[in-house]
């Protein structure tokens, strides 16, 4: 990464990231055309609701024949940590129009996001629309692709898990991660590793506890709770 904020720049530093999509999206594919969806019913999808969890959900509970506002809910829920997402990069667009705005909104992901706050790193804490809006549609395209192609390969795919690509998400976000702690140097990083490990420990304990569609944003919440006490506190 550099600090450079154009659309050039956007696309190089964002295609790691796709890879992650790569995989995910044709497991998404896979997994539509195995619930009776045909390739276009599954681009769509991606174009329309695109959120690769909740499309997971969607899909499941369209096989079991779920009430539409049962499946309304449940991405609803699955995706509302998408809130507190916007809210924080928020306030790098106070100066650029409304239709910005939304267009970054509307388009963010996790890994946009994740993507986005480990570039603050380098750009002395600045974002901007043509940068981060190259970064979300890019991702949203090769999303859309990746999904129609998981589902036009579907026939010959059995078992996606064989091929290890339900964890290119998984693999993606820990680099994310690694490139966050050791790029950013206003947080100390033992205090990055304690925020870490709450999280983990909070994540095992919310799996007992909290439905899991409310997990995620809960623990979001919590974590950055865990996190402010511990930097006040201790650091």
């Amino acid at each position: 990464m550099n600090a450079e904020l154009n659309r050039k720049t956007a696309i190089e530093e964002v295609l790691p990231t796709a890879f992650g999509y790569i995989g995910i999206g044709i497991a998404f594919g896979i997994v539509s055309k195995a619930a009776g969806l045909s390739a276009l019913q599954a681009g769509l999808m991606s174009l329309i609701a695109y959120g690769g969890s909740a499309q997971f959900i969607i899909v499941s509970m369209l096989l079991v024949h779920s009430p539409i506002i049962s499946i309304i809910t449940a991405a609803f829920l699955v995706n509302s940590r998408m809130i507190l997402m916007s809210l924080v990069t928020a306030k790098y667009f106070k100066n650029d129009s409304m239709v910005h705005n939304i267009l970054i909104g509307s388009l963010l992901t996790d890994e946009s996001f994740a993507l986005a706050m480990n570039k603050l790193n380098y750009t002395n804490n600045k974002l901007n629309f043509a940068w981060f809006d190259t970064a979300n549609w890019f991702a949203y395209f090769v999303w859309f692709f990746s999904s129609v192609l998981g589902a036009l390969v579907g026939n010959f795919i059995e078992n996606p898990t064989n091929l290890g690509i339900d964890f290119a998400l998984v693999a993606m976000f820990i680099g994310l991660l690694y490139l966050q702690m050791i790029s950013d140097k206003s947080l100390n990083l033992s205090l990055q590793l304690l925020v870490v490990v709450a999280t983990f420990i909070l994540v095992y304990l919310g799996l007992i506890f909290i439905p899991s569609n409310l997990l995620i944003i809960i623990i979001t919440l919590l974590g950055c709770a865990v996190g402010m006490v511990l930097k006040h506190v201790f650091f």
